[in-house]
């Protein structure tokens, strides 16, 4: 993390590329509301054979302008996409992008998508935007200045115990997914109970609204996450240390919950956790 001076010096070039961020969040999220509205005609591909993987002309779509709003406006930042790749990984700021995240939901017609925007500088997530055209919420922090959706400061949950809440939960076909069922039976032993909405983005900044104390993913991309990751510290929550390893460019296992409950629901989860 860098120090407090060091945030200063950045903080001038660091506000122009917050303010860009939520910008081209709410450009990227109404372009996306446009294939929105015609989605039964999108062409949709699966990854890797994967039928539950998908994309769609409208997630290409929506990458290529953000990319090409990035390339106007900070040509020297790196970049991580789901959908195009990375480039200029030695610079010192780094984009993290997710065209539309919840694609499945997208093309199903269930209104849990959105588009993440973050920044990583030297290695670090700065700020982040998530902009959810659904419910008109731009969801946006920076480290130092706090974290809001649209204009109200987001707090996350006081709860002590995870009966006192809900949990988001997620799993994929990757490895790791051997530990969901295992995590779900001892949150129901404990009193809790979860939700899954199919959006890691939305469920991050869930969290640090407090709407949700916790969400766990056997294993997400950065580009789900990273903008989240902002708002979560922000808003008072805890994360593991999900950019460890091959975090940026492979994922890890992922846990952020309200302060209280985070050391619970890590027990919980085990040492898949932070398995290297």
């Amino acid at each position: 993390m860098p120090s407090a001076s060091e945030l200063a010096d950045l903080d001038v070039t660091l506000t122009a590329r917050y303010d860009f961020a939520k910008c081209v969040a709410l450009a990227a999220a109404e372009r996306g509301m446009a294939y929105y509205a015609r989605r039964r005609s999108l062409i949709v591909e699966h990854k890797g054979g994967d039928m539950q993987d998908v994309v769609s002309i409208a997630d290409q779509d929506v990458e290529t302008f953000i990319r090409g709003e990035l390339a106007a406006h900070f040509p020297e930042d790196g970049i991580v996409g789901e959908e195009g790749g990375s480039g200029g990984l030695q610079a010192r700021c780094i984009w993290v992008i997710d065209p539309i995240d919840g694609t499945a939901c997208f093309l199903n017609g269930l209104h849990n998508w959105c588009v993440s925007i973050g920044l990583l500088v030297d290695g670090e997530p700065l700020l982040g935007a998530i902009a959810d055209p659904n419910h008109d919420e731009l969801f946006h922090g920076f480290i130092g200045h706090g974290a809001f959706v649209n204009d109200t400061p987001l707090k996350a949950h006081d709860a002590v115990h995870v009966r006192e809440g809900l949990v988001g939960v997620g799993t994929t076909h990757r490895a790791g997914k051997e530990h969901f069922l295992p995590f779900l039976s001892g949150l129901l032993d404990e009193g809790g109970m979860f939700v899954r909405n199919g959006s890691g983005a939305l469920m991050t900044a869930y969290v640090a609204a407090g709407r949700l104390i916790g969400y766990y993913e056997t294993h997400l991309k950065s580009w789900d996450c990273l903008a989240g990751l902002v708002l979560v510290r922000e808003a008072g929550g805890r994360h593991n240390d999900f950019l460890r390893g091959d975090g940026l460019l492979g994922g890890n296992p992922y846990l952020v919950a309200a302060p209280g409950v985070y050391a619970q629901l890590a027990a919980l989860i085990g040492p898949s956790l932070d398995a290297e």
